[in-house]
């Protein structure tokens, strides 16, 4: 495949603008300038105002003018610069253009970027990265060396089959990829958010459309920006081969882990927020990603389990068709006691816990009789399993074992009746 020549060298736009520097055609272009960024400040501190504090938060209004401001003076540029052109020259105009262009597509892919990942060291340093980056080929523009560079790189390059790669090629592919990948990442944020705020949907439905539009947008931004730069997107077969391998050699598990998590949000069998027990680890569930689940215990503790094992291993569910739960309260009273009286404090002991159902009712059973008590249980009924069962039973405890204090009813402690029997007898003589 042959390239096409590179472009002749820009007209150094520095030169060209220190040429006009005594003359009066940089007034004009100069208010201008001005007018532009004073009606573009106005324009947007209007625009703003107009928005409800609840959209203006949503929506990171606060950063619009850092980006909008360039954006909107450019194309007052833009609309200007052909009609001052057939009067006079617009160096000046000609150097705002990189400029404010290059401010724009900074300030804008600093506000993608601040919205799609949380803030630390690495995005600060990317965003250093891509600042340097683009002043240096606005740099290299304006003073009329890009060309140069660009030929430089469009001579080194290497070729697969038919299709010629060149540095150039390279590095112009891998921005548009990430540049459409930024634009595929910002329309999935905008349609996740659309779907989590629609409520006729159910909750593992909005998760599972989520990532799938966010993974086909991903898709077709890689397809749509290696086409643009020239590159035949059948070189990725290459590439579909060598992840093919991969998938059979060392990759079954977390092959395995994103299937399972699909099949456990499209299946409906496990919900954000459904209380689970699997493995000996109960608690809530707070997250379901495509590799792994977060479970989250009583004690504040968070367990990354495989989506695999929840599908293979026996996975109780507390709340996946009905949250209420039942909870038992062993209870023993000593032989003595009045056990109508007995039942009388339970009940009411439950009936006073805002935590208990009334319906269905809390019941009290005599279970057994034991070697140092009568064995007694208050089974009631919960609905908010996520809210756990320690505190829950510590408030019943309490409240019963005041209740059995102020009856004198006893709480035996373990007792055993040991009868000596003398089966000798006295030796005659």
């Amino acid at each position: 495949m042959t390239m096409p020549a590179a472009e002749p060298p820009v007209e150094n736009l520095v030169d060209a603008l220190l040429s006009d520097l005594s003359n009066t055609v940089l007034l004009s272009q100069g208010a201008i300038l001005v007018v532009a960024l004073a009606l573009a400040w106005l324009v947007l501190r209007h625009l703003v105002a107009r928005l409800s504090p609840v959209n203006r938060e949503a929506w990171h209004a606060d950063e619009w003018p850092r980006f909008m401001i360039p954006v909107l003076t450019l194309l007052a540029i833009l609309v200007s610069r052909p009609l001052l052109a057939l009067s006079q020259t617009v160096h000046l105009f000609n150097l705002a253009v990189p400029l404010l262009l290059s401010m724009f597509i900074i300030q804008f892919s600093f506000f993608l970027l601040r919205t799609l990942f949380n803030p630390g060291a690495g995005l600060r340093t990317a965003e250093r990265s891509l600042s340097w980056l683009v002043w240096g080929v606005v740099a290299l523009h304006i003073t009329g060396h890009l060309g140069t560079l660009v030929a430089g790189m469009d001579a080194v390059g290497f070729s697969i089959g038919k299709q010629h790669i060149s540095l150039y090629t390279a590095l112009l592919g891998l921005a548009s990829v990430a540049v459409t990948m930024l634009g595929a990442l910002s329309a999935g944020r905008l349609i996740e958010g659309r779907l989590i705020a629609a409520s006729h949907l159910n909750g593992n439905l909005k998760v599972v459309l989520s990532k799938l539009v966010r993974a086909l947008l991903l898709v077709f931004a890689v397809l749509i920006a290696l086409p643009l730069v020239g590159i035949d997107i059948t070189v990725l077969s290459v590439f579909g081969g060598a992840l093919g391998v991969g998938l059979g050699l060392g990759l079954q598990k977390i092959a395995s882990n994103y299937v399972s998590g699909f099949s456990l949000l499209i299946e409906n069998s496990l919900r954000i927020g459904d209380m689970i027990e699997v493995e000996g680890r109960y608690g809530k569930v707070t997250e379901i990603a495509t590799r792994y689940t977060v479970l989250r215990a009583q004690d504040g503790t968070e367990s990354i389990i495989p989506n695999e094992t929840l599908i293979t291993a026996t996975v109780i569910n507390h709340s996946l068709t009905d949250k209420n739960n039942r909870v038992h309260l062993p209870i023993q009273v000593g032989y003595g006691s009045d056990l109508a009286r007995v039942r009388e404090i339970m009940l009411a002991a439950a009936a006073a816990h805002p935590r208990v159902l009334k319906a269905p009712a809390p019941v009290v059973l005599l279970k057994d009789f034991g070697e140092s008590g009568i064995d007694m249980e208050l089974a009631l009924w919960i609905d908010t399993p996520d809210a756990g069962e320690v505190l829950l039973r510590s408030d019943l405890n309490w409240t019963i074992w005041e209740a059995f204090q102020r009856e004198n009813i006893e709480i035996p402690f373990p007792q055993r009746v040991v009868h000596l029997v003398n089966d000798g007898a006295p030796a005659s003589a």
